[in-house]
């Protein structure tokens, strides 16, 4: 998401931010209230359409938002639906997008609000983890579309075997329903950043091809925090198939370690 419709998710974001926060752990059951309006976008191309359409005027769209959900859904949801709504977006896809950011962001607050945010970042990659060292037709389960979603619910309960903060295990069944096309870890890695940015972190995956050391580690996050100027949340899987020995990815940026270290260097020049 980018240009007019980052611009209107980051301005509502702003605003629900200390709902949630007030909200508490109760922050969870606006996210699970989200993620049904979600749900009813996705299977509702007229109502995403009716919803997301700049020419039609923001209080008839705010009517429609409150005639589905009044008396049905809780008045935060209903209000920053209408928050949503009166934005402009640049694709009626963006809408739902930033629904699911909605959604996401109350279920970590929830965490948050327990104190075990950071927790649930670490069990999310934990997952991705183990997923990269299990056979290849787990993995491929967890993101195959003839694969019904309770069968790929199923085999992540035996994943997690009952483990995992209440959020994480949240995330992790919302990810198994590959909703608008993207597969099980690819959703896994959203949520973390997600997270990270919560904590006004970003994160980093390092896939190496041989286990580091920590000084190791402890230098590529120095070298990425330098690079981006904020703490880099680092994690690290161990690929032997990896070419080049390491591969660095934040965001949408992939580096190694000789761009990384150039990246500094361009950096520390701009700043003297």
């Amino acid at each position: 998401m980018r240009g007019t419709s980052q611009r209107s998710l980051e301005a509502v974001l702003a605003g629900f931010a200390p709902v949630l926060r007030d909200a508490g752990e109760g922050a969870a059951e606006l996210g699970e209230q989200l993620f049904t309006v979600l749900d009813a976008l996705d299977g509702s191309a007229a109502l995403l359409r009716a919803l997301a359409n700049p020419a039609r005027d923001a209080a008839a769209k705010a009517g429609l938002v409150r005639g589905v959900l009044g008396g049905k859904a809780d008045d935060r949801v209903v209000a920053v639906l209408v928050e949503l709504v009166a934005q402009r977006w640049s694709a009626d896809a963006d809408l739902a997008q930033a629904v699911e950011d909605l959604a996401v962001g109350a279920t970590l607050a929830s965490a948050q609000a327990r104190g075990t945010l950071e927790t649930v970042e670490n069990e999310l990659f934990t997952i991705m983890r183990s997923l990269i060292g299990s056979p290849s037709d787990v993995r491929s389960m967890l993101s195959a579309p003839h694969v019904t979603e309770p069968e790929r619910i199923r085999l992540l309960e035996t994943i997690l075997d009952g483990r995992g903060d209440e959020a994480t295990r949240r995330l992790a069944r919302r990810a198994v329903g590959l909703r608008r096309g993207r597969r099980f870890v690819a959703t896994l890695s959203w949520y973390m950043e997600i997270a990270a940015g919560m904590r006004d972190r970003l994160v980093g995956l390092a896939t190496v091809s041989a286990p580091l050391t920590e000084a190791q580690t402890d230098r590529i996050g120095s070298l990425l925090a330098q690079a981006y100027g904020k703490p880099v949340q680092l994690n690290v899987v161990v690929d032997p198939s990896v070419v080049g020995g390491l591969r660095i990815q934040v965001g949408d940026d992939v580096v190694e370690a000789t761009v990384l270290a150039r990246m500094v260097d361009a950096r520390r020049r701009m700043a003297s």
